[in-house]
């Protein structure tokens, strides 16, 4: 028998019918399955968590049939209650899937601790932009007697003198004992 006959002939044409069928069933049977398994068109909204505390934050995660993945908390912002969401990531009203995790990133308790760096006899014009590059402030600015112009003889904190590697909150401010160019008078 040539191929051109077995090609044309009705035992090869029926197999071919039978596989197309076959073939058509089963993408039939597929595509319904992962229509259903996959809850097709079905979508949950992201709700706002901004400013919500943990509690009510999950309640309404869980309400919505989302999960909450909570993310290391960031820098301090002291617009926001300490605890509470500052960040969420998909955004507010975002369609997603359910139990689909939605990370938020909560505020810290305050601002994080830094190193004081040493600033004795520096210049003020030096010591400045050292504090305000560590997030620190320029408190209360006091000048003695002392041969050096606006050199940091001292360094306070609240009225308690503080040394170089001490550690204090951001944004806090720092006051500066300086000289003011006249010689001590003894």
């Amino acid at each position: 028998m040539s191929i051109i006959k077995f090609l044309v002939s009705k035992a090869f044409l029926k197999q071919i019918l039978l596989a197309v069928v076959a073939l058509v069933v089963l993408s039939f049977l597929m595509l319904s399955w992962l229509k259903s398994s996959t809850n097709h068109g079905d979508f949950e909204t992201v709700p706002d968590l901004k400013g919500k505390s943990i509690s009510v934050a999950e309640i309404e995660l869980k309400e919505n049939n989302l999960v909450m993945q909570i993310q290391d908390s960031a820098n301090f912002n002291p617009d926001y209650p300490k605890f509470s969401v500052i960040e969420q990531d998909p955004p507010v009203g975002t369609k997603v899937k359910e139990n689909r995790k939605i990370y938020i990133t909560l505020n810290p308790s305050g601002y994080r601790k830094v190193r004081v760096p040493n600033l004795l006899e520096s210049t003020l014009r030096q010591a400045k932009p050292t504090l305000e590059a560590l997030d620190f402030k320029v408190g209360k600015l006091t000048y003695v007697d002392n041969i050096g112009k606006d050199i940091v003889l001292k360094m306070q904190h609240k009225g308690q003198t503080i040394q170089a590697g001490d550690m204090l909150p951001k944004t806090e401010k720092i006051d500066l004992v300086l000289g003011n160019g006249k010689r001590p008078s003894n």
